[in-house]
């Protein structure tokens, strides 16, 4: 697997459901990510071969609905946030090959709440849809 903690799904396990490791949940997202469900800002640059661009936030936080644990963001320019999931002692970002060799802090990162992001109409809606796809698998 491409992404950030990959290496430590094994500590991550769902007692029940589909998805009983972080591995699982991404190789059914790969499926599901897609211009509709990325930040509008991003959607001209989205492309099959680069799914996760602009899926951060949506994804921590339906990450968060399967496996618990607490969402944080990476402060990026702009005053946004790159979102990624912590759960235990177990950090991964499903969505971090959208940076390419870009290196990433993961550490000291403030936690990033879904009321906060969802005020965003938009970003509640994409949300929405790329849960729907997730159940559609």
């Amino acid at each position: 697997m491409a992404y950030y903690g990959a290496e430590q799904f094994g500590k991550v396990i769902l007692s029940d459901g589909p998805y009983r490791t972080p591995d699982d949940l991404y190789s059914a997202l790969r499926r599901c990510w897609r211009a509709e469900t990325c930040a509008p800002r991003m959607r001209n640059n989205w492309t099959p071969e680069n799914p996760t661009l602009g899926q951060c936030s949506i994804t921590a936080f339906l990450v968060q609905d399967i496996f618990g644990g607490k969402v944080y963001g990476i402060p990026r320019s702009g005053g946004s946030f790159h979102c990624f999931n912590a759960v235990g002692d177990c950090v991964f970002d499903l969505t971090s090959e959208q940076f390419g060799g870009e290196p990433l802090n993961y550490s000291d990162c403030p936690e990033q709440f879904r009321e906060v992001h969802f005020a965003k109409a938009e970003k509640k809606e994409r949300y929405e849809k790329l849960k729907a796809l997730l159940s559609q698998l």
